[in-house]
């Protein structure tokens, strides 16, 4: 069956696998941010995972092709961001295995149910809420700044979606690092791994990475920095290594 594709949307190819994603020409598409969070979050095999805020589902679509899951959920609050996550699903030929469900946050144990999921994965919007002027039925601005959802929003229904000892996996800017860890304990979240993201060596970092276990013991470890570029300004090996550049 054809994938409607259209007129303000485009196909772009992931590179990987044969992955491709359906995204607005003109609206907000996915970044490197979504792509080291698929790589961080070390989805085990069998796991039941759910992508909380989805967009166009670039993080179900990855986890699909780089884990061995057992089903993933991409929820998503705008309907039409929603359709066209259904329809990149289904361009993959993965319905069944990847499902998106058009709801808010907030409603989540009406939607799933408390401990549906091994794994919880999320790349919310950053920006708080008074961080200047912003159309609040924006595509774009609802991606980026907390209109529909609070950080705690986010990381409430976290919790409330692990099993016990599930992993609840997250990228976010550093300057929200304190109120991160503090919703995660409060939530019944500990944290136990954090990375910091660089654009390059000597460059502050720009991204956290920050994972997980619902119930778990405390003990924090310290990940290696990972930076974007090289101090020559390539891509670092990592990063390289994370795209599969120069792989299948």
């Amino acid at each position: 069956m054809a994938v409607t594709v259209n007129e303000n949307e485009r196909i772009d190819d992931l590179q990987y696998k044969g992955f491709r994603i359906i995204q607005k020409k003109e609206g907000f598409c996915f970044g490197v941010d979504a792509v080291l969070l698929a790589n961080f979050a070390d989805i085990r095999k069998g796991d039941r995972v759910i992508d909380l805020g989805t967009g166009t589902a670039i993080i179900p679509l990855l986890l699909s092709a780089k884990t061995e899951a057992a089903s993933i959920v991409g929820l998503e609050i705008q309907s039409e961001m929603a359709e066209m996550a259904s329809r990149s699903v289904e361009l993959n030929g993965l319905v069944g295995r990847v499902s998106i469900v058009n709801g808010d946050i907030k409603e989540c144990d009406k939607l799933f149910g408390p401990s549906s999921f091994d794994a919880v994965v999320t790349n919310p919007p950053y920006m708080n809420r008074g961080g200047g002027l912003v159309n609040p039925t924006d595509a774009k601005a609802i991606a980026r700044h907390e209109i529909l959802c609070t950080l705690e929003d986010v990381i409430k229904a976290g919790g409330r979606l692990l099993v016990p000892g599930g992993k609840f996996c997250m990228v976010h800017r550093p300057e929200r690092l304190a109120d991160i860890i503090f919703l995660m304990r409060t939530y019944k979240i500990e944290p136990k791994y954090l990375r910091f993201v660089h654009p390059s060596p000597y460059k502050k970092a720009n991204l956290i990475l920050i994972k997980g276990s619902k119930g778990g013991n405390p003990q924090l470890k310290m990940m290696e920095p990972l930076y974007v570029y090289d101090e020559n300004g390539n891509y670092s090996d990592e990063i390289n290594r994370i795209y599969c550049r120069g792989q299948e």
